[in-house]
């Protein structure tokens, strides 16, 4: 049977207890409080209140401030500040365990009829990434008009149940895969009015960015280098201009290579870095996802220190006054 845990889906047996809930989180012995379908449950019924189907439980514990560190896209709070794409893998065993690896919550899919519309006989997608664990992101990701893109989310509405989370991207050529940002802004207004919640892929472009947001957009997704390319953050300069003036979620889309790469997207300021081909193209894309992970929490955490100033000249690190001359 599948139950509620803290907003997300999970499933247990029947005649689970909450304790066997607690026990499955690994809170065993800890201090939490337990919420039964919006009834405070008393610790010593934890074992003898059993479960059922679609029962809802909310279980809290204290932390320390500032460590429940989220963004919020389109309402709803995301902790992995990672995005991750299918594509590009061997299988979908290594897609698996290669999102599993990279600890994200919003995983990009792309609407096409040899992606998700798999013959009946073949393992589907979405067996691996279940809506039920990941935010399934669709994805307009070969399209060259805002027609096109516009039908593809639409279709994807139906085929994920009245879905509304999209990402928009419109693309001017085969080559270089650059973003069409007129094309992109005319299917950003149509998507925006038919009800869709729109993150936006563009160019690293303050301007565009910006219009985006005006828009409607839930988020604005400017690229750190051409689609694939894994050349990095081109232009942090501008990267960090869109952060400082948005009122939306900025997530740096494309070009990312390496866990360095999504460092520096993050201590610019950035909400979160989506990637796909950095990681399956890699010699070994499950480890590349925990490095991945990794370099996004590192990034985050540098960022929220704030780092030292830049200098010219050396400054000691132990003074000098007191030394034997």
């Amino acid at each position: 049977m599948k139950i509620s845990v803290n907003g997300e889906m999970r499933e247990y047996s029947e005649n689970s207890s909450v304790s066997d809930v607690v026990a499955d989180l690994g809170l065993n012995g800890k201090r939490i409080a337990v919420e039964l379908n919006k009834e405070i449950l008393p610790f010593d019924q934890y074992n003898s209140k059993k479960l059922q189907a679609d029962d809802r439980l909310e279980i809290v514990q204290a932390i320390g401030g500032g460590q429940d560190d989220f963004f919020t896209i389109a309402g709803k709070q995301y902790h992995s500040r990672l995005l991750v794409g299918t594509g590009k893998y061997k299988d979908l065993e290594e897609t698996r365990l290669a999102i599993e690896a990279s600890g994200a919550e919003i995983v990009t899919v792309a609407i096409r009829r040899t992606n998700i519309g798999q013959n009946a006989d073949e393992p589907n997608l979405l067996d691996v990434i279940s809506p039920d664990k990941y935010t399934i992101l669709p994805n307009t990701a070969g399209c060259f008009t805002a027609d096109d893109a516009v039908r593809t989310c639409r279709l994807s509405r139906e085929l994920l149940g009245g879905h509304k989370l999209v990402k928009l991207e419109v693309l001017a050529d085969q080559k270089t895969l650059f973003p069409d940002v007129a094309e992109t802004y005319v299917a950003a207004e149509l998507l925006v009015k038919d009800g869709f919640d729109v993150m936006v892929y563009t160019n690293d472009d303050p301007i565009a960015a910006k219009r985006l947001e005006d828009i409607g957009c839930v988020a604005v997704m400017p690229l750190a280098a051409p689609i694939g390319s894994g050349l990095g953050i081109r232009n942090p300069h501008n990267i960090l201009t869109i952060v400082e003036n948005a009122n939306v979620p900025i997530l740096v889309d494309a070009g990312v290579g390496t866990a360095s790469d999504a460092a520096i997207a993050m201590e610019l300021g950035c909400d979160g870095v989506l990637m796909n081909t950095a990681i399956a193209a890699a010699k070994n894309p499950v480890l590349m996802a925990s490095a991945m992970k990794k370099g996004i929490e590192a990034g985050r955490e540098a960022f929220l220190a704030g780092r030292m100033p830049r200098k010219r000249f050396a400054s000691a690190s132990s003074p000098i006054d007191g030394m034997f001359l």
